[in-house]
């Protein structure tokens, strides 16, 4: 009868410990403001991440220099921004010098074309003429006329823009450069306040994320300078003008991920097309076919070396990227899913080491 009574009580719950209620509230506490920190300094973070990966990107060129030059990592780190910003100032030079030129032509030729197209003479005022764009023109002047005052908003917002890049671009730059120069030394110290199992293997995932990602990042240029001069040699043996211009520019998209190739596509289509329709079929032909050779060989292999992500997380992590950062994100993402991958790697090995070694998943095999 006494453990018949015994169970047939009701069990006395223990009251919370007030400390326990206290701890409770400052973890939501301390996580609401550190949302609010990040949702406030989204632009830093974001610079931030993309300064990381710059540097790691930077990190074995400054690395070798150290090593076999036996410079300081300051003077090593000045040396490979100095490069940089010299390619990166020839190629926009290369970029812009044809499109100044251009301009400077059109715009002495530009009286020749009004009176052309007053005239109907020419292609322009052939094309005047049958389309009876000057009766257009006089019938609709206040109204174009009103068109041409509104865009000084979207000039001024532009211009904004424009600023507000150049000083995330800056900033960007400072943050390179410091992570370059200090990034080990406070990886070593954030090492060594682990213990020595997991300073190894917390180590070992990081090498894996730098190898990944400036293996990633090299390929990624090496194919777009490779996309560029498969894109002039094909421009100049068709005979295109502006080839310079639309190789780079072809190079260029080649670093956006899914659609790039769409991009730098068409205006070498449409310039080839107005040089003669065989060659803009021919252009569009020769770059849709190293695009699909270059993905069937050196693509696969630098995916496979590096982040290998199956194309269909390339294409989520793209989409999420644009959906997050716009078209900012769309750079990052493919990099940003790698060092994911990598990290949920090396810490699947480590818990599994026996399977792991089976797979040649350890060390970044």
């Amino acid at each position: 009868m006494s453990s018949d009574t015994a169970l047939n009580q009701p069990t006395r719950r223990r009251p919370v410990p007030i400390r326990t209620m206290l701890a409770v509230v400052a973890a939501v506490g301390i996580t609401y403001v550190g949302v609010q920190i990040v949702l406030k300094l989204h632009q830093v973070v974001i610079w931030t991440v993309i300064s990381c990966l710059f540097a790691i990107f930077l990190h074995p060129p400054v690395t070798f220099l150290v090593r076999r030059l036996k410079l300081r990592r300051a003077v090593a780190a000045l040396l490979v921004f100095l490069m940089g910003i010299i390619v990166v100032g020839g190629l926009g030079y290369l970029f812009v010098r044809p499109l100044v030129d251009q301009v400077n032509v059109t715009v002495n030729a530009f009286p020749g074309y009004v009176s052309d197209a007053r005239a109907g003479r020419g292609e322009i005022g052939h094309l005047v003429k049958k389309y009876n764009i000057d009766t257009y023109v006089e019938r609709n002047q206040p109204s174009l006329v009103n068109a041409l005052k509104s865009a000084e908003k979207p000039a001024i917002k532009f211009a904004t823009g424009l600023l507000n890049t150049l000083a995330a671009v800056a900033a960007i730059i400072v943050m390179t450069f410091l992570l370059l120069i200090e990034g080990p030394r406070m990886m070593a110290g954030g090492l060594a306040v682990l213990s020595p199992p997991t300073q190894e293997k917390v180590s070992s995932v990081l090498r894996n994320i730098v190898r990944a990602l400036a293996g990633y990042m090299g390929g990624v240029l090496a194919t777009s300078v490779l996309s560029g001069l498969v894109a002039y040699a094909g421009l100049w043996a068709l005979g295109v003008p502006f080839r310079g211009v639309l190789a780079l520019w072809v190079g260029f998209t080649t670093l956006i991920p899914l659609v790039g190739i769409f991009l730098g596509v068409l205006p070498a289509a449409v310039v080839g097309l107005i040089h003669s329709p065989s060659a803009g079929v021919a252009i569009v032909v020769i770059l849709f076919a190293f695009h699909l050779i270059e993905n069937r060989t050196l693509g696969k292999r630098i995916n496979a070396r590096t982040i290998n992500l199956s194309p269909l997380a390339v294409a989520a992590s793209v989409l999420a990227g644009f959906q997050l950062l716009g078209f900012l994100g769309v750079f990052i993402a493919i990099p940003a899913a790698g060092v994911i991958h990598v990290v949920i790697r090396d810490v699947w090995a480590f818990r599994h080491p026996p399977i792991a070694d089976s797979l040649g998943l350890r060390d970044g095999e």
